[in-house]
């Protein structure tokens, strides 16, 4: 009988949707499963490459004329991909116009993913003194960015008279963390019997004869040394004479730094309580019902699903939290740990690869029954769903950027399908999208409107800077925020500061010529940080020293324009130089537990303002926060984007609600140039409702989501005229299968033409039913990969965030 696997393979000039063939060698029948991992030769040169089995076919009648090839080796003991992955990794590649084997390498962590090497190796027609200058004694060399280019140029002239061979070799990244333990494995008598037969100057080994006939429960190794402070050769003596056993185990890589201290739910008011029956009964039900849960900032939302995660967790059941940014987790997974302890796993990009995929194992173990985590973490291996948490789920974050351009909501409610359990979409400002469903009864609207601890909302003052210039000198601070902010100082009270942009200054420019200085690579300007005394592209990467000297005019009268957090930190230090502030952005949180550790500086009160972009804005609960300022609320109202004013009222929402949380009112300054726009004036008092309403209305009269559908697609290379080529035939394809009602936008260049050094054009589809689309799509997804060994690249996006 032949067994033959469907296998999902990894070629990444030409990838595909469909399965290939291979016979599985008479070793390994009965032995694979789908979602195993395997190293198959691929094409005519026999490359190997790594697949996932999708298949087993075990009566298989193999075709006479076609000779399959075999599957080379395992990677894995057992699927890294279970069978509820795999269906969802379908589904998956068919809505977001990706390839399966690229959804199905998006669900492991990066330490299961796998890592490719090119060889080359001489034949026996190299001649004996070529072979000698570039292979010396080694059997094969291999083909890597270390090259020189005089080499890889001889490498490849040779290839072309086929006298060396090329060939790849996969490998996985994955490591499992050990401890050597060490543990008696004879009688307290032998013990006794060896320890009197010591010489009297074998103090040290004596002592650890001691220690074993004491303590006869495993031990680490490390620990043990310390304790009787002995050295591993002793060890290894004791090992010899066959007192002790030592043996490496399997250890997690612990990603929490802290300890927290076990908490009891909390009694909740009766709108918590309605929330968290429905829930529950759903769960109970096994019912997969979405529910809008929309609480206005410190309602206790937190709360509800930590109830609710208890009720599944009481069914044996298991939970999954998503919350938006890994600046949130510190305190959120605080929060959970502190109710669920050692059954609590974390998933999110602040770990280091070990840890991750540590946690992950535990997950797929079933030593986790609750997983909190950020985006990613929506593919965590949960077998035993009973409720879905996406908490904060407006927020944009949630939208991968690359391929799979998959919506962590929409595979958290794919999820709940799948295992019959309810899905928890929490905010206080929802996106337009989901509060749209809960008005048609797609979705159940929860609402907590009040503030558990009965606490009024933060008193909102609106800022006029176009008033507040005329009067005062230029200033990140008006008079009003500058004197509130020596108020707290002076009652020992905290405040949080936002302004949206990291760096010193937005840019800098030649006062005597207008020459502003530009990124090499993308067509945007370089941002000043003062820090590290360098101008950066927040686009590329590309760093470069500050300019003294005009590159233009050769003119010395270089100025700074804009402001970043950097330059307002500065300037804090002059106008309060008491005060002790921590700055939070991309810049300060790039270490490891970066986030963490100065959240919780600022919640010991070792600093009196925490100063912060965006990160700062949400799931904060500190208890003496009573002042928030928003340098400039305009930041995001600028852009030429659709969602630019449900964005500025969601930031400014959710940032004034980080004040007065406990007995301390709250006060909140908003600083713009557009004090009468409806988006500031709405956040003023978080009439979220109104506000639903206003932009709906907007929404609905220039054809917008969620009234319509919406298609992205981007064409970009290093040549402009190529990708402006690409999308002019784009637009010709789409519209023989699109319907008269369909909108087109473009195609027109990007909001930044050009970044990284290659330029990009765009087109924009809005739509309400057209069939014939997704069809049309996946075949210029297909057309593309042959493009793309030019250089070309499509990306589809469905139900983009942005139009930019």
């Amino acid at each position: 009988m032949t067994q033959i696997a469907e296998v999902i393979v990894d070629v990444p000039t030409m990838q595909t949707n469909t399965p290939y063939s291979y016979e599985i060698p008479a070793a390994l029948v009965d032995q694979l499963q789908p979602g195993m991992r395997v190293v198959v030769p691929f094409g005519n040169g026999g490359r190997k490459v790594q697949g996932f089995v999708w298949q087993i076919k075990t009566d298989a009648t193999p075709d006479p004329e076609v000779t399959l090839k075999a599957i080379e080796t395992v990677m894995d003991p057992a699927p890294v991909v279970n069978a509820e992955l795999m269906q969802l990794s379908g589904w998956l590649a068919n809505t977001t116009y990706a390839f399966t084997i690229t959804c199905l390498q998006t669900m492991l962590p990066n330490a299961l993913k796998a890592k490719y090497q090119k060889w080359v190796s001489p034949t026996d027609q190299l001649p004996a003194d070529i072979r000698t200058r570039l292979f010396g004694e080694q059997k094969k060399l291999l083909w890597d960015d270390t090259l020189s280019t005089e080499i890889v140029k001889q490498l490849l002239a040779l290839n072309r008279q086929h006298l060396i061979n090329v060939h790849y070799e996969v490998s996985s990244k994955s490591q499992v963390k050990t401890m050597m333990m060490v543990k008696p494995i004879t009688s307290h008598e032998n013990l006794m019997t060896a320890r009197t037969q010591l010489r009297k100057t074998a103090v040290k080994q004596a002592e650890l004869i001691d220690y074993l006939m004491d303590h006869p429960e495993p031990i680490s190794q490390i620990e043990l040394e310390r304790k009787i402070n002995v050295s591993s050769s002793i060890l290894k003596t004791g090992e010899a004479n066959g007192w002790l056993t030592r043996k490496a185990v399997e250890v997690y890589r612990d990603p929490f730094q802290t300890a927290v201290v076990k908490t009891q739910p909390l009694h909740l008011n009766p709108d918590q309580t309605k929330a968290v029956s429905a829930i529950c009964a759903a769960t109970d039900q096994e019912k997969p019902e979405t529910f809008l849960l929309e609480g206005v900032t410190g309602s206790g939302k937190t709360e509800v699903y930590l109830q609710t995660i208890a009720n599944a967790l009481s069914h044996g059941k298991q939970a999954l939290m998503l919350v938006p940014e890994i600046s949130l987790t510190p305190q959120i997974v605080g929060r959970v740990r502190g109710r669920f302890g050692q059954k609590v796993a974390v998933l999110h990009s602040g770990l280091s690869g070990g840890e991750r995929f540590d946690e992950w194992r535990r997950i797929q173990r079933g030593e986790a029954q609750v997983v909190v985590g950020a985006r990613s973490a929506v593919f965590a291996p949960l077998t035993h769903l009973g409720v879905i948490v996406v908490d904060e789920e407006h927020e944009s974050s949630y939208k991968q950027d690359d391929n799979p351009r998959y919506h962590a909501r929409d595979v958290a409610l794919w999820r709940a399908r799948y295992h019959h359990c309810p899905v928890v979409l929490g905010s206080a400002t929802p996106s337009l999208e989901s509060r749209a469903r809960a008005e048609k009864n797609v979705y159940t609207r929860l609402l907590l409107p009040n503030r558990v601890n009965h606490q009024q909302l933060p008193d909102v003052t609106i800022v006029d800077m176009t008033e507040e210039l005329r009067h005062h000198k230029e200033s990140n601070f008006s008079g009003s925020l500058l004197q509130a902010l020596k108020e707290r100082l002076d009652r020992g009270e905290q405040s949080l500061l936002m302004l949206n942009r990291r760096g010193y200054s937005s840019f800098v420019m030649c006062r005597d010529c207008g020459f502003v200085l530009q990124c090499p690579n993308c067509d945007i300007s370089l941002t000043l940080h003062m820090d590290t005394k360098t101008m950066k592209c927040h686009y590329c990467g590309h760093e470069e020293p500050i300019p003294h000297v005009c590159p233009s005019c050769h003119g010395h009268h270089i100025r700074y324009y804009g402001t970043g957090t950097q330059k307002v930190e500065q300037e804090l230090t002059e106008l309060l130089p008491d005060a002790r502030v921590i700055r939070m952005d991309v810049d300060t949180t790039r270490r490891k537990g970066a986030h963490e550790r100065l959240l919780k500086q600022f919640g010991d009160h070792k600093a009196d303002i925490l100063l912060g972009t965006q990160m700062i804005a949400k799931g904060l609960d500190f208890p003496d926060v009573t002042l928030v300022g928003v340098l400039n609320a305009d930041t995001a109202l600028g852009l030429p984007d659709f969602r630019a004013s449900e964005r500025t009222f969601q930031l400014l929402t959710q940032v004034s609600g980080r004040a007065g949380r406990a007995e301390k009112a709250g006060q909140v300054f908003i600083q713009t140039y557009n004090p009468d726009h409806y988006a500031i004036q709405l956040a003023k008092t978080q009439n979220y409702e109104q506000f639903f309403v206003r932009e709906m209305q907007l929404r609905h009269r220039g054809n917008y989501p969620p009234y319509y559908f919406a298609v992205k697609l981007t064409a970009s290379d290093v040549d402009e005229r190529q990708a402006a080529e690409a999308m002019v035939k784009i637009v010709r394809q789409l519209k023989t299968v699109l319907s008269p009602q369909a909108i087109v936008l473009g195609p027109t260049p990007g909001a930044i033409a050009r970044v990284n050094k290659r330029y990009y054009y765009q087109l924009v589809i809005k739509y309400k039913r057209e069939p014939k689309l997704d069809a049309a799509l996946f075949n210029i997804l297909g057309q593309a990969q042959k493009q793309s060994r030019g250089g070309l690249q499509i990306a589809i996006d469905r139900n983009p965030m942005s139009f930019m």
